[in-house]
């Protein structure tokens, strides 16, 4: 028999880690090979889905001998959903995999080492969703079908519940896939679901391609006041028709969509497509983290890069220094100066609009100094401005909080090369049951011997 065949049903190897998708990664006669389905410190035996010239994607078929960590998945769109991929794992091995993972990418792509590895925040394993997007598709049966997209497919997998958004959310799905059902059998066909969940106020944010009509619009409203009511919360429709904004819809008025970093005193207010964290409860401990890292003084410039609403430049303003937002995106920005002037922080600070993915050193020179710098860039990193910073620009402490580690690995590698000392790093679990990584590093400038 094949040495790789050692068991029937399968190739069998051991895993020896997770990549960052959630797969196991073996290695067979010098190739990789990537597993779904199983985890580190298992012997899996498996079967090769697609190979490729440098590795393998495979998917188990027999665990052969379990890892201590591993758990029956509760929900049972497991393994064909796209999200929840490490619901087979207790949630203490899964942040335990996140960290390895962060080390290995620093190590490999950045080839840098924190000098200190943080202890995790775990936050919670389940109901922790704030907001999700799910997709609305026609079945071949001409049935509709809502959830979340498919596992390496534009499939649409359609649920009944589901267990990382709030228990009162995922309630209403049923009834609302039925009511949507008749909409598209009255001739309107949703496109997205949004959902928005904050301590005084949920919102379903209902996407179409032209505005239902006025029968259709009338089984929403009474979808909202007669199913729509687990929980305490208001309750508010809203619709988005093509590229247009969203709008509230029914009932006209309720309270505003917003978060709170209780520990700074702060309450941001938020609109549906704004961008938000999805998880409330990790992000307030998540900038609790990164104010304490950056340790802002009173009087000192400390610049917000990729500022978005203002999530880190108000706490930052609390503690006396001058901040300078930069974002993308103008909405945000205006978004950002509203929430200053609603939290008592204007006076501490500058928010302004810039391409920060466009950043050369004639544009950090024009920002001028900064004590300190926070960045929190989207998945692609902050590779243009790491590389833009120079001399006598360069901030004495930045912090890093990154949701890809291997963006974060390759721009902790220009900071070093700059000079900096990479002082600590470590992870975030913001979305517990997946394989996505949140981490936050901090960097020191070297002091002049």
């Amino acid at each position: 028999m094949d040495k790789q065949h050692g068991q029937p049903g399968g190739i069998a190897a051991d895993i020896f880690s997770l990549d960052y998708e959630g797969r196991g990664v073996a290695r067979i006669g010098g190739k990789t090979v990537f597993v779904k389905g199983a985890l580190p410190s298992e012997k899996a035996a498996f079967r090769v889905t697609k190979s490729k010239k440098q590795f393998d994607e495979a998917e188990a078929v027999r665990i052969l001998q379990p890892a201590g960590e591993r758990v029956t998945p509760l929900c049972r769109h497991f393994g064909r959903c796209g999200g929840c991929v490490l619901q087979h794992a207790r949630p203490e091995a899964q942040v335990a995999y996140k960290q390895r993972i962060m080390e290995e990418q620093l190590a490999r792509i950045g080839k840098v080492r924190p000098q200190q590895i943080l202890p995790p925040i775990y936050g919670t394993p389940w109901h922790y969703r704030d907001r999700a997007r799910l997709r609305v598709a026609r079945g071949k049966d001409g049935r509709l079908k809502l959830g979340f997209q498919a596992q390496k497919s534009h499939d649409v997998v359609d649920i009944e519940s589901c267990l990382i958004l709030p228990r009162h959310i995922s309630a209403a799905l049923p009834s609302l896939k039925q009511v949507l059902q008749q909409m598209a059998d009255g001739g309107d066909w949703a496109e997205f679901v949004e959902f928005y969940r904050s301590e005084k106020l949920s919102v379903a944010n209902l996407g179409w391609r032209k505005m239902p009509s006025e029968n259709n619009l009338q089984r929403l409203r009474a979808w909202l006041d007669k199913d729509w009511t687990q929980g305490g919360a208001a309750r508010q429709l809203w619709l988005q028709c093509g590229r247009d904004t969203a709008q509230a819809f029914y009932p006209e008025h309720a309270p505003d969509l917003a978060y709170a970093l209780p520990e700074f005193g702060i309450e941001m207010p938020y609109r549906p497509g704004d961008f938000t964290q999805i998880n409330a409860a990790t992000n307030a401990l998540m900038v609790g983290r990164a104010l304490r890292l950056l340790d802002a003084k009173p009087g000192e410039r400390v610049a917000d890069l990729f500022c978005g609403l203002g999530n880190f430049s108000l706490p930052l303003a609390k503690s006396g220094a001058e901040v300078v937002g930069i974002e993308g995106s103008a909405a945000l920005v205006a978004r950002a100066k509203d929430n200053a002037r609603s939290n008592g922080c204007e006076a501490q600070t500058a928010f302004f609009a810039a391409d920060l993915f466009d950043t050369d050193e004639a544009v950090v020179a024009s920002w001028g100094r900064f004590d300190k710098m926070l960045l929190d860039p989207p998945r692609s990193g902050a590779y243009a401005v790491v590389q833009a910073l120079h001399e006598p620009y360069l901030p004495q402490r930045i912090v890093y909080v990154s949701c890809n580690p291997a963006t974060f690995a390759r721009d902790a590698q220009v900071l070093v090369a700059k000079g900096y000392v990479f002082k600590a790093a470590g992870v975030m679990n913001m979305f517990a049951q997946t394989a996505h990584v949140e981490s936050i590093g901090v960097f020191e400038r070297k002091k002049a011997v």
